[in-house]
């Protein structure tokens, strides 16, 4: 791989005009493509074979029309008068006839259910109390069951103050819905804000498709320029990630719009996206351009950029795909629409991969000894002796006593694990969107009105074909006897026979709980009914299934709590496999996964507290995301593989070259972690920008996300991993000789280049110029030292620093004598 990537990167530089070309020429290819085909995105949290699913199968073969409900255009709109009012007061009344009149005329609307569906809240509840008493009257139903069952249903608060006008688009699905008629329904609204009521809307036909390219990627790129500015000195330098980050992404989200065509995609999905490509886009070009200018100490520039991409590239390539595994691997889970967001996300970080190894060497090819032009301060050679930085300084530190940082961290991190324990999972419901949107205040005020289950309502559907049989009236027994069962569950405040099929065979009935949808009680009322419903079944012959939004949430929220199990498997035991072929080790994989878990662990336990338990008071409580935790472990494990790969590769390298233990460890931190502590802190900036978007699941993946590269990258790659390091000491490096002859030999940080010669000259790899792992370490502000060119004009100005001093004899991690590498 290191000397393809070589040939690559001289390439690029030779021909820049050539793939500066064909980078954009495929830009706009793709735009044209996505902006005259794409399809409209939309949520679809399913899962097919989950129970809610099954049952609304069964309630769309028995009354055909019924569509999803995940997917109907449906909206209410929710209307108050002021306090100590009621809507039937004449300035009141003649407020509500205003809207309603403004709402029949919307576009996209059919007549017919403008007329009769579009009413006011007083005359649609008297209209459905006369027609429930007349249909009691004719059933011998007691009085008080009819008037629980008009309480349960009615638009109209009991006390008059609180009325809801809902009806559904005439369109196919809630996405055909134009962003012009939402608008308009704003619009209508704030002229009854106007005539003094509290009006508010929401539902399916009112989420807008969350917007990328805001001001959160704006602030995250900014403070991702700083560090690279401090990183580099060099203004020019530091822009060079962030156009290489942007093109990755641009490519990666007009690929999401491409996908519409052919599948459904979700509406967050160009946003992980988003900050995904982002993230990994500028790292990796930092970590290139780093190397290259490392490399400038000891070869002409087409050579350096050559043993850059050969030596760092190497590394990206690796850790790259460690990302686009952890992501792609959602579809293991049988998940359609996290697979989605997986593929879309490996994709993007795919193509950052590829800009980084082509479009970043054509960038130097270009600008030639511009390339670090705009200087904001100057590089510090070190002529003689050992570099001493802050990496080295740190790593020396830990030295004194690693045992007690072993402690602290993993203290730490059980501490911030421990909520875990109360983790509840939830899909994104008007319920818990932020407080100051519209849709949050119109659930608001529904559940002051009518109650926190009016929003959360069960659909039972029953199906008597076969207990009715040439009997009519054994399919109506059947319907009173599942009625009966259903309301007599824990929880329940209302159930009534809401609609029955043409033939008379299939009806479905309204459950009303006495808890909202995210409230631990509503689910447990809905496990009350699964585990009784085969006796139901068999007391009645018929079959019963349980379905409507809120049930179909709780079982996709479950359905992926039970398959965080098996994928964290499959991400640990990938982690475990890639982590000993690139150390060749059985120890340092180990180490570097339990690391892993203790990040994720650690993430989540925090993202329970702020989010779930609302400490602090920044962010109201709410479930979580039900498939944040699974969005966290594919992405911390590439992450935290990345940097395990620019940390320890170099700690390697300096051990089979005669390095004791120790020293290897502190040779680690000399050249890898101003790296590791740039790239970090681009992250963190890049996600964290995101908790300032409205949406709650994108604050809350925001949020994750950046805490989460704040522990491993900081907590457990620079303390709990060298710590660990000194502790094993030689047996760090240990591997079985029966393995070592079976694990292929990958070569992350381009040895095969020093050893082979692959260039007019690769001399100085260990020299003060730069390390192994291509990493700035050398060259970060507040250092003793810096790799950078001393000037704009490119290497010939610059004297190649020396060779560090006191090597011991070279050696395998198994003790076999290997020759020195050219270049030392």
């Amino acid at each position: 791989m290191a000397h393809a990537l070589y040939r690559l990167g001289r390439t690029a530089y030779r021909r820049w005009p050539v793939v500066i070309v064909a980078w954009l020429a495929l830009i706009v290819a793709l735009g044209a493509v996505a902006a005259t085909q794409s399809k409209p995105m939309s949520d679809q949290f399913t899962i097919p074979g989950i129970p809610s699913e099954e049952a609304q199968t069964l309630q769309n073969e028995l009354f055909p029309g019924s569509g999803d409900a995940l997917d109907e255009a449906s909206a209410t709109v929710v209307v108050a008068a002021p306090e100590g009012e009621t809507l039937d007061d004449p300035a009141n009344a003649e407020a509500v006839q205003s809207l309603v009149s403004d709402l029949r005329d919307l576009p996209q609307m059919d007549e017919q259910t403008a007329q009769t569906a579009i009413v006011s809240p007083s005359r649609a509840a008297a209209g459905l109390e006369q027609q429930m008493a007349e249909a009691g009257e004719q059933n011998g139903m007691p009085e008080q069951v009819v008037a629980a069952n008009v309480a349960a249903i009615s638009p109209l608060s009991e006390n008059g103050q609180i009325g809801t006008i809902s009806w559904t688009f005439d369109v196919e699905s809630s996405t055909d819905v134009e962003e012009t008629t939402r608008e308009e329904v704003e619009a209508a609204l704030a002229d009854a804000r106007a005539d003094g009521l509290q009006a508010e809307v929401n539902g399916t036909a009112m989420q807008a498709v969350p917007e990328t390219g805001g001001t959160s990627e704006l602030i995250g790129v900014a403070f991702a320029l700083v560090v690279l500015v401090l990183t580099f000195g060099s203004l020019v330098a530091a822009g060079m990630p962030i156009i290489s980050a942007f093109v990755g992404v641009g490519i990666g989200v007009i690929g999401v719009s491409i996908a519409t065509i052919f599948t459904d995609i979700g509406t967050t999905t160009p946003i992980l996206a988003t900050m995904l490509g982002l993230a990994v886009g500028i790292d990796y070009a930092l970590f290139i351009l780093s190397r290259y200018r490392a490399e400038l100490r000891h070869a002409d520039r087409e050579e350096a950029i050559g043993l850059a991409l050969g030596r760092a590239g190497s590394a990206v390539v690796f850790a790259g795909l460690t990302v686009i595994i952890a992501l792609a691997a959602f579809a293991v889970v049988g998940i359609p629409f996290l697979t989605s967001m997986g593929l879309a996300a490996a994709g993007t970080v795919f193509v950052a991969v590829l800009v980084s190894l082509t479009l970043v060497p054509a960038l130097m090819g270009m600008l030639k000894g511009k390339a670090f032009a705009g200087r904001v301060r100057k590089d510090h050679l070190v002529t003689e002796g050992e570099l001493v930085n802050n990496g080295t300084r740190w790593a020396r530190l830990l030295r004194r006593r690693p045992l007690i940082a072993v402690i602290a961290v993993v203290a730490a991190l059980v501490a911030l694990a421990v909520p875990m324990k109360d983790i509840h999972l939830g899909l994104p419901t008007d319920s818990t969107a932020a407080t100051d949107t519209t849709q949050r205040k119109a659930a608001d005020l529904v559940s002051e009105g009518f109650g926190e289950g009016r929003q959360a309502p069960f659909l039972v559907v029953v199906d008597a074909r076969e207990a009715a049989g040439d009997d009519p009236q054994a399919a109506q027994q059947a319907f009173g006897a599942v009625t009966e069962w259903a309301a007599g569950q824990d929880n329940v405040v209302n159930a009534q026979v809401t609609q029955v099929s043409e033939a008379g065979t299939g009806a479905q009935i309204l459950v009303t709980p006495g808890t909202g949808g995210d409230d631990v009680a509503t689910e447990d009322l809905l496990h009350d009914l699964r585990d009784s419903q085969a006796q139901i079944e068999s007391e009645t012959g018929a079959t019963v299934g349980v379905t409507g939004l809120t049930a179909i949430q709780v079982d996709v929220s479950e359905r992926l709590l039970e398959a965080l199990v098996p994928y964290l498997a499959v991400v640990v035991g990938l982690a475990f496999l890639l982590l000993m072929m690139v150390f060749r080790s059985i120890l340092v994989p180990l180490t570097a996964t339990l690391g892993f878990l203790g990040s994720v662990l650690a993430t989540l336990g925090a993202t329970v507290l702020v989010f779930q338990q609302g400490l602090f008071g920044i962010f109201d409580p709410a479930p979580l995301m039900s498939f944040l935790p699974m969005l966290i472990i594919g992405i911390v494990f590439g992450l935290a593989m990345d940097y395990q790969v620019f940390l320890v590769t170099r700690m390697r390298e300096a051990y089979v070259h005669g390095d004791t233990a120790d020293g290897a460890v502190v040779d680690g931190f000399r050249f890898g972690s101003r790296v590791v502590t740039a790239a970090a802190a681009i992250m963190i900036s890049v996600f964290a920008a995101f908790m300032l978007q409205d949406d709650t699941l994108v604050k809350s993946i925001g949020f994750a996300l950046a805490f989460a590269v704040l522990l491993d990258a900081f907590l457990v790659r620079q303390v709990l991993i060298p710590a660990l390091m000194y502790l094993m000491g030689d047996k760090a490096w240990w591997l079985p000789r029966w393995l070592d002859k079976i694990v292929p030999n990958v070569d992350v940080e381009g040895e095969s280049l020093a050893r082979e010669g692959s260039g007019s000259s690769s001399g100085g790899d260990h020299g003060h110029g730069g390390g192994s792992d291509g990493g700035p370490g050398d060259g970060g502000p507040g250092d003793g030292g810096d790799g950078g060119p001393g000037d704009d004009d490119g290497p010939e100005d610059d004297a190649p620093t020396g060779g560090r001093k006191g090597r011991h004899r070279p050696r395998h991690a198994a003790g076999a004598p290997v020759p020195e590498p050219a270049g030392r």
